[in-house]
């Protein structure tokens, strides 16, 4: 596929509180950024499962955005640190699948915060565009290399 013609899927998980608010306020204001985003509300980024974050990827999203208040301002006290772990877990999963750890990326926005947010997404937008598409093997049906061989895309997905 071209990369001039790309235009990647983005999953973001935003924060209920903060970043969701953001983003509304960014739509309020009329702050523009690239609909290849989409966003899931969830009341915390500390109630992020990584789970979803690998679910996302396998359903052929191209980057993760990961987006909370930010740390010292959680409205859950401290979960925004959670959040912050498990991105630095996600980072180095995705780099031991052979997925570059680039294609997930954390923000911390507050309510306030619209337009910053926004310039964010564009930015984490171009940055995945250039990276190309995820080619992920799982994705593409080839043989995935693991301790014990190959098996196919089909195999590993049970």
């Amino acid at each position: 596929m071209n990369t001039d013609t790309f235009e990647p899927v983005i999953i973001g998980f935003t924060c209920n509180w903060c970043s969701y608010r953001a983003a509304d306020l960014a739509g309020t204001a009329r702050v523009k950024y690239p609909p290849n985003v989409r966003l899931i509300r969830m009341m915390c980024s500390g109630r992020l499962d990584p789970t979803f974050v690998l679910k996302a990827i396998a359903g052929g999203a191209d980057g993760i955005l990961i987006t909370g208040c930010h740390p010292g301002e959680c409205h859950y006290l401290e979960q925004n640190y959670k959040a912050l772990r498990r991105f630095q877990l996600l980072r180095r999963t995705l780099a031991q699948m052979g997925i570059r750890p680039e294609r997930l990326k954390l923000v911390w926005a507050s309510a306030a915060e619209g337009v910053k947010l926004a310039e964010e997404i564009t930015c984490f937008i171009e940055e995945i565009r250039a990276l190309g598409p995820l080619d992920w093997p799982a994705l593409t049906g080839e043989r995935i290399p693991v301790a014990s061989g190959f098996i196919s895309a089909e195999e590993g997905g049970r």
